[in-house]
C-alpha cells in the first residue's frame, strides 16, 4: 500500500503518488478502469483531473467509474481554462465562469463536492484575487472542499494564499525541470502548501516509452510540437538517459522508477502525478515508492541532471497538460 502524506495545511491525507488523468476518457474501455481500480487497491487515493481535458470526458470518466468508491478519493479538478466553439484555448478566471465551470465540473463528476479545486491557468485579464476570491466563494458554499493554483509564480502563489489557503501548486518537476527547487519549493515550504508535480516522467522520457520521434503517437500534438521533441534538442535529451539508465540497472529498476524515486526523495511534500493509461505503466510507477535511494545515488542523479541541462520545453505559458486537449 502506498505511503500517505499530509497535502500542505488542508488536513487532507494522501498518496504519495497520485494519478494524472488528463488521458483517462473512455469508460467503456476496460482496461483503464481496471488501472484506475487497481490504483485504489493499492492505495492510491489521489486523482487528478481538471474540465478541460477532453472537453470534460476526463471528468465524465470518473463520474461513471468512482461509483461508490468515490468517498476513498481525493478528487481533484480545474477551473479557468476552456476551449471556445473555434476549438481555441480561453484563459477566464472571471468569477462567472468560475462558478460556471464548477457546476459543470461537479454534474460530470457526479459528486457534490470537489475535494481539491485548482485555478488551471493565472489569468492576465482578470485579477488574481478576483478568482481566487470566487473560488473561496465555492468553498462557503460547500461545493469545493479545499482550493490550489496551477503553473503559477512564486509571487502568484503569494497573492492567492493570501485570499484563501493554499493546499497545493501544481507545476511541472522533473529531473529535466528543476526550476521549482529554486523559486517555488521554497515559498511552498514556508506556506505549508504541497508541491504537486506533473509531467514527472518527461513525457515519458523517463518512462522508456519514447526512443524515437516515430514512438511519439501522430495525434500527440503537444509532443509533436515541443521542443524538446525536435531534432538536435531531442537527441541532446536522450542521450542525458544513459548515466540514468545505468543507476536504474544498479538498484534494479527502470529509469522511470528511479525517476519518480527521485522525486519522492525530495520530501513528502512533493507529490509527483504520473498518468497511467495501462495496467503495466500504473504497476511500474507505483514500484517507485518501494526504492529508498541512498544520498551517494541521490547525489550522482543530480549530477547528471543539474538544472538546465535539458534542451527545449523551459517551464511556463500553457501546461503542456492543457495543449493536448
Amino acid at each position: 500500500m502506498l505511503k500517505k502524506v499530509p497535502l500542505g495545511r488542508s488536513g487532507l491525507t494522501v498518496s504519495c503518488l497520485g494519478l494524472g488523468a488528463n488521458a483517462l476518457l473512455d469508460p467503456n474501455e476496460a482496461e483503464w478502469v481496471a488501472t484506475v481500480h487497481e490504483a485504489l487497491d493499492r492505495g492510491l487515493n489521489l486523482i487528478d483531473s481538471a474540465a478541460i481535458y477532453g472537453g470534460g470526458r476526463s471528468e465524465s470518466f470518473f463520474g461513471a467509474v468512482l461509483g461508490d468508491r468515490r468517498r476513498d478519493v481525493v478528487l481533484a479538478s480545474k477551473c479557468g481554462i476552456y476551449r471556445n466553439d473555434e476549438g481555441k484555448v480561453v484563459i477566464d478566471g472571471t468569477p462567472d465562469n468560475v462558478r460556471r465551470e464548477c457546476d459543470e465540473s461537479l454534474q460530470r463528476l457526479n459528486t457534490d463536492v470537489i475535494d481539491l479545486y485548482y485555478l488551471h491557468q493565472v489569468p492576465k485579464d482578470t485579477p488574481l484575487e478576483d478568482s481566487i476570491g470566487a473560488m473561496a466563494e465555492l468553498v462557503a458554499a460547500g461545493k469545493v472542499r479545499h482550493l490550489a493554483i496551477c503553473n503559477a509564480t512564486a509571487d502568484q502563489l503569494r497573492r492567492a494564499h493570501a485570499i484563501h489557503p493554499m493546499a497545493a501548486l501544481q507545476t511541472e518537476y522533473s529531473l529535466f525541470t528543476r526550476e521549482p527547487e529554486t523559486d517555488l519549493l521554497p515559498v511552498c515550504r514556508e506556506l505549508d502548501i504541497a508541491l504537486v508535480a506533473y509531467g514527472p516522467l518527461a513525457y515519458a522520457f523517463f518512462g522508456g516509452g519514447v526512443r524515437s520521434r516515430a514512438d511519439v503517437p501522430q495525434g500527440d500534438a503537444w509532443r509533436l510540437s515541443n521542443e524538446r521533441f525536435q531534432d538536435a534538442a531531442f537527441d541532446h535529451n536522450l542521450a542525458l538517459l544513459d548515466d540514468l539508465t545505468a543507476l536504474a540497472d544498479e538498484v534494479g529498476a527502470t529509469t522511470g522508477q528511479l525517476s519518480l524515486a527521485w522525486l519522492l526523495a525530495k520530501g513528502d511534500d512533493v507529490i509527483p502525478i504520473p498518468g497511467s493509461r495501462q495496467l503495466k505503466h500504473l504497476r511500474e510507477n507505483l514500484g517507485a515508492a518501494e526504492i529508498a535511494l541512498t544520498p551517494d545515488q541521490l547525489a550522482r542523479i543530480d549530477a547528471a541532471f543539474p538544472p538546465g541541462v535539458a534542451r527545449g520545453g523551459a517551464r511556463g505559458g500553457h501546461s503542456p497538460n492543457v495543449a493536448n486537449f
